[in-house]
């Protein structure tokens, strides 16, 4: 494989990431805004932003601390938010599993949820990639989102409450998560997972510290499995 096929999947996951800086921009600017409002500083907000690159993970811990929740509850609750991660790392492992350990350091900094929607979906669609070529196609799709997520969080701190209150930059979230999703509902047991997890995550609203959501997730997986299992052995007796 040449260096240039190398280039050409980075550059394939350059383009294919570039439209969720359309959601990451003002999701980055209403974090900063939000910290800044709760009194952190501009030096700590990006560092909040270098350290942890997790948009959901930093919402939550940044509503319990102004909540003034015990600092245990904090980290708990932003590991639990971000148990996510640890479940994309083990469905791009058989991919990117055998990358040299510091391709792999920097994978597991730089995996969000927009680097693993497009990864795993490239990968599964294109099985005859090489290890360097989806390595590459993978920080291709990171790059211009976690610049813009650093950017971004710094104009939003930066200019603090100086925006206007009307903007409506918090309608980021849902819509990059739903341009995420949508694209991997491919088959009955990923339906069946997805409407799973929203009627649990809709009952768990009142579990305090965003605890509902592992919970959902927990149901979704469960149920997507057993449907594929259940499949699985229905086409085997039809044959």
């Amino acid at each position: 494989m040449t260096s240039t096929t190398t280039k050409s999947a980075y550059w394939t996951g350059v383009r294919d990431g570039a439209p969720f800086i359309l959601v990451a921009a003002p999701f980055a600017v209403l974090f900063g805004v939000i910290a800044t409002e709760a009194g952190l500083n501009l030096f700590e907000v990006m560092s909040f932003s270098f350290v942890v690159i997790a948009g959901a993970a930093q919402f939550t811990a940044l509503e319990l601390m102004i909540k003034e929740a015990p600092t245990v509850v904090v980290l708990i609750s932003a590991l639990a938010v971000n148990l996510r991660v640890a479940m994309y790392s083990a469905a791009l492992t058989p991919y990117l599993g055998k990358a040299p350990l510091w391709q792999r350091a920097l994978i597991s900094y730089m995996l969000v949820d927009q680097s693993y929607a497009l990864s795993h979906a490239k990968f599964e669609d294109k099985p005859k990639m090489t290890v360097p070529m989806r390595t590459a196609y993978f920080f291709g799709t990171c790059t211009l989102v976690i610049i813009a997520w650093f950017i971004f969080s710094f104009l939003g701190a930066a200019l603090g409450t100086q925006l206007p209150a009307g903007i409506p930059i918090d309608f980021a979230l849902p819509i990059a998560f739903l341009s995420m999703i949508a694209p991997m509902i491919r088959s009955l047991p990923h339906l069946v997972a997805a409407i799973v997890a929203i009627i649990v995550s809709l009952i768990c609203i009142p579990i305090p510290y965003s605890l509902g959501l592992i919970i959902a997730g927990l149901a979704g997986m469960t149920a997507g499995s057993q449907v594929e299992v259940w499949m699985t052995k229905k086409q085997g007796a039809a044959h």
